[in-house]
């Protein structure tokens, strides 16, 4: 009698094509421009970024365009310890939800310039642009985003 199959493996792809609509589209080309865009609910006034052209929450349009900063406060984010195929950072690293100055809603980014182990909810980071020749519309024309100076971002300027 042959044993039952219990599992089986095989490599996996998956392949993705995106196409950006327009919210996204002009959020992008800030980014090129080291510009970070939203938009505002015309009913619950919260800013979004990226945008989606409309709100979440409200389910209306948004058209109303806001710049936000490039600094923020981490509201939450994980420490990466375990090795995957492909991984193109050493380990351990941070991915963080930064919720920028003027928005309401974060963005996940990475964290690094500081050990994984120092990293807190609170803490104040700002964004680290790749070189001008470099920028594209891609959230990759942000590096990463790094603490402030400072435990709560005190002497920064913030």
């Amino acid at each position: 009698m042959s044993e039952p199959v219990t599992s089986i493996r095989t490599p996996v792809r998956l392949e993705y094509n995106y196409i950006a609509g327009g919210a996204q589209s002009r959020f992008l080309r800030g980014i090129a421009q080291r510009r970070i865009r939203g938009q505002r609910c015309p009913q619950c006034s919260k800013v979004f970024v990226p945008p989606r052209g409309a709100c979440p929450v409200c389910g209306v349009a948004t058209t109303e365009e806001v710049e936000v900063a490039d600094r923020g406060v981490v509201t939450t984010f994980c420490i990466v310890n375990l090795p995957f195929y492909g991984q193109a950072r050493e380990i351990p690293y941070v991915c963080a939800s930064v919720q920028l100055d003027g928005a309401d809603v974060p963005l996940f980014h990475l964290i690094q310039e500081i050990p994984a182990d120092q990293v807190t909810m609170g803490m104040r980071v700002e964004a680290v642009w790749v070189d001008d020749d470099e920028l594209k519309p891609s959230l990759e024309s942000i590096r990463f985003f790094r603490p402030l100076e400072g435990p709560s971002g005190e002497g920064s300027g913030a």
